[in-house]
């Protein structure tokens, strides 16, 4: 039996039902990949204090292509939107192609870079014992790649034609593959070989290949692909390319920018030499895409909205959606942050640590949470001006911000170490520029001039 996917109208209206619509779907479907990574951390904190430390360093350094992905895959949700805004969805299968050929050039890039380059730039600063581990693991884990882009451009599909709905479900195989490969492979469970650390990347290779087939059969099984004539024509298209491409490189570069400095944090707590600081910190990144998983979805959906009222002619509305969904962002975040503020030491327990190892993390957890908040106000303004087309603006944002959160991780780490958590309220100073400067520029109204509908 066909499921259904009758949207025939995708101009999206701003009210809170049209809100909770586009957000919640995204909501469950970035849910079920944050738990996909925690509980790598959970298995491989079982194995060792070590294997957990080291799950941060390669954690972040795939992040760093994943992030460049989502920065093509936010690019591309824009310009599906806005086509989807002003009535011309004809031209969506174009979009999706360009975008997939796209993400292909970019996935053979990130594996060259991983097996030629990587060993070059990353033995001189990782810690000696480790950096045999990390590398053997990257070189497994990034041929993922290919199969996460096209997976994130079959979901900007979904959630620029208004069928976020759908996400859930490839999110779900993907995770549970991802899970029991994990519980398998990494100790050697029912017959399966023990391959200890590099088990879970084998294991997150196979499920993003599963999550991709899945999200391909949702387009089918929806009527989708006949409705839009999807994945049939992959002819090189200059004009949706070029713009695919000029609105995705300041966002690629800000992405990568971005978590290129968090990968410099983590090493920077590497070498003072501390396994457990190592190892919280690597648990703080998996609390960040846990209690971050509202926040990122009402994110995704400012961008969608701002972008589909662009395409409307209707900027007038740009500010008041964006208010409605970060006081939604906001009361979320709350309540997940809340949950995990009241009781932490159960959250400890999962990784398989001793006492020591939560009393040492739930002064960050603290700071952590402050800085969860102010991310869900920032990003949401953020990610407006992401609609507006002006992803240059995005990037000179980034810039900024990345400047203030590098010589503030210096002081504290370098040359004034307080405590972990104190170097960890660099993400205050962040995503305070973030919020600051995109305010500034949406209320200043400049991005008006020169629309690009």
């Amino acid at each position: 039996m066909e499921m259904t996917a009758a949207n025939d109208d995708l101009k999206v209206q701003v009210t809170n039902k049209q809100v909770l619509s586009i957000a919640l779907p995204i909501t469950l479907a970035i849910l079920i990949p944050q738990i996909n990574m925690l509980t790598n951390s959970i298995f491989l904190g079982q194995l060792s204090t070590e294997a957990l430390g080291n799950a941060g360093i390669t954690g972040v350094f795939y992040l760093i292509f994943a992030v460049a992905g989502h920065g093509l895959n936010n690019s591309l949700q824009s310009v599906f939107s806005r086509y989807a805004g002003s009535d011309n969805t004809q031209s969506f299968y174009i979009i999706l192609a360009q975008g997939v050929r796209i993400s292909l050039q970019f996935a053979t890039f990130g594996i060259l870079f991983t097996w030629l380059l990587a060993p070059l730039l990353l033995q001189p600063v990782a810690a000696v014992n480790a950096y045999p581990q990390e590398i053997a693991f990257l070189k497994i884990r990034i041929w993922g790649l290919p199969f996460l882009y096209l997976f994130q451009m079959g979901n900007a599909f979904l959630v620029a034609s208004l069928n976020s709905r759908y996400l859930i479900i490839g999110f779900i195989f993907e995770a549970g593959v991802n899970i029991i490969l994990d519980f398998l492979l990494i100790k050697g469970r029912y017959g399966f070989p023990a391959l200890g650390f590099n088990g879970a990347a084998i294991a997150s290779v196979i499920a993003e290949a599963v999550g991709l087939l899945v999200v391909i059969i949702v387009l089918f099984k929806t009527g989708l692909k006949k409705k839009y004539s999807l994945l049939q024509d992959f002819r090189f298209h200059k004009k949706i390319s070029k713009e695919i491409i000029r609105m995705a490189t300041p966002l690629m570069l800000q992405y990568i920018i971005s978590v290129t400095t968090w990968l410099v944090f983590f090493f920077l707590i590497e070498s003072r030499g501390f396994e457990l600081d190592k190892a919280i910190s690597n648990v703080m990144r998996n609390v960040f895409g846990l209690a971050g998983v509202f926040v990122w979805a009402f994110a995704g959906t400012s961008n969608v909205m701002v972008s589909n009222l662009m395409g409307q002619k209707r900027p007038d509305l740009v500010i008041k959606a964006i208010n409605k969904i970060m006081l939604w962002s906001i009361g979320l975040c709350m309540l997940m942050i809340g949950l995990l503020n009241l009781f932490p030491e159960i959250f400890f327990q999962l990784f398989g640590q001793d006492s020591r190892f939560a009393t040492a993390g739930i002064p960050v957890v603290r700071t952590v949470s402050l800085g969860i908040f102010f991310m869900s106000i920032a990003n949401i303004w953020l990610n407006g001006v992401t609609g507006t087309g002006k992803t240059k603006i995005n990037l000179i944002i980034e810039i900024v911000a990345i400047g203030f959160y590098l010589l503030y991780t210096w002081y504290f780490m370098k040359w004034h170490f307080v405590s972990l958590a104190m170097a960890w309220s660099n993400e205050l100073i962040y995503w305070a520029v973030i919020f600051t400067m995109s305010f500034a520029y949406l209320k200043s109204g400049k991005w008006k001039k020169n629309p690009h509908y």
